[in-house]
Formats: structure tokens, sequence, C-alpha cells
């Protein structure tokens, strides 16, 4: 498959979010989400404005975001991507997954953006859709980065040890379970398969026949 950006397939006008990235360091980074050809369909927009976030910010987590993303895009033999000044496209999974991490630090100090990082890095693709979901439900829009989901999700990431192991009280069954699902998928909890979209365009980060969040 042909890729532009981060991922994003050279259809016509794919579902996708677009970062756009201003030529000066003290410019503003906008991401938006743009609906493509399902634009109009049950009340969709065209774009929807997600958030704004300070360049000095954008600094500091471009480059980790930009690592993430291009070690999954290679896995998939897909194209590696690299941020540029202006538009830059992601497909619309790994989109959903950057504004886990922008609506994180959009709002916080920078001494706490290290730490939300390292938490988002400890995410797994399908935990960050989730978070997305349910943040973008009711709280997804550049005004509401101090009301409800978007202040939790703050907290969340900058705040608490996400990434850090949880202690194992049964070092046995760890090791069983181990070699049990070795080879095996990840299996994806049921929690996190609420607010599916209908009619979702085919992502190469998900199993066959899945649609995602």
């Amino acid at each position: 498959m042909d890729t532009v950006g981060f991922g994003c397939p050279e259809t016509t006008d794919p579902h996708r979010f677009e970062v756009n990235i201003p030529a000066g360091r003290t410019g503003v980074v906008s991401i938006e989400e743009h609906y493509g050809i399902k634009a109009g369909i049950d009340g969709l927009p065209e774009v929807s404005e997600r958030c704004y976030l300070p360049r000095a910010i954008w600094t500091m987590i471009a480059e980790d975001v930009k690592r993430d993303f291009n070690e999954r895009l290679r896995a998939k033999k897909l194209t590696a991507g690299r941020w540029v000044v202006g538009v830059n496209k992601v497909e619309r999974l790994l989109g959903k997954e950057l504004l886990v991490l922008a609506w994180a630090v959009e709002k916080a100090s920078p001494e706490l953006v290290p730490n939300a990082i390292r938490n988002w890095v400890g995410l797994r693709p399908e935990e960050r859709w989730w978070l997305f979901a349910v943040t973008a439900a009711a709280t997804g829009f550049p005004e509401h980065g101090e009301v409800g989901w978007r202040k939790a999700l703050r907290f969340a990431l900058t705040e608490n040890p996400l990434a850090e192991a949880m202690p194992e009280r049964n070092p046995e069954a760890s090791q069983k379970r181990a070699r049990l699902n070795r080879g095996k998928p990840e299996p994806v909890s049921e929690s996190l398969l609420l607010f599916p979209i209908e009619n979702e365009d085919q992502s190469p980060f998900l199993a066959a026949g899945g649609k995602g969040q």
C-alpha cells in the first residue's frame, strides 16, 4: 500500500489526521481530524479541530512519537515518516494515538511532559484507541482542555506511573502463562472495544476484519 506522511493511505480523500507545524518556534501546532469521503455521513463534518499545542511542547514529544510510529510502520512494511514544516498527514488510528498524548500535555507543565511520554509509550495501541474514544466523545475539541476526560487524561499520563510494571504476585503462574502464550497475539480486552464507529476504513494496524475505535 502506498502511503504518505505517517501511514496515511494515498487514496481518494481518506479519513486521516493532519498535523500542521508552523515555521516559527513560537507558533502553535494544530491537529485536525479530516473525515474525507465520509464527511456528511451521520452528520460528520469535513474537519474537526482537535488540539493546539505550543511549539515548545510539540518539540518535546515529536521525536518519541515519530520513533513509536515508525517502528510500527516498518513492522507493517510501510514507509516511515518524518515531521516537516507544514501539513503532515497521519493514518487515522495513529492520529488518535497521537491525540491521546497531545491532549495529556497540552496544558501540562514542561517538567511533566517526559512522564507523559513514558506512560504513553507504555500503553498498547488498543488502550490508546479506547482513551481517544472516551475522551473525544464529550471533550474532543480545543476548548475542552480543562474539562472532564481531557483533564483526567492529563493527570493520568503526567502524574501516574502507568509505565511502571506491576509486581508479579505469582511468578510461577506468570512464567506458565508466558510459555502457553508464546507466539500468540495479545488478547484485546472487551472493554477496549467500546465506542465502535460503523463503516470505518480498514487500517493496517488492525487484525483482519477489525474496525478499531
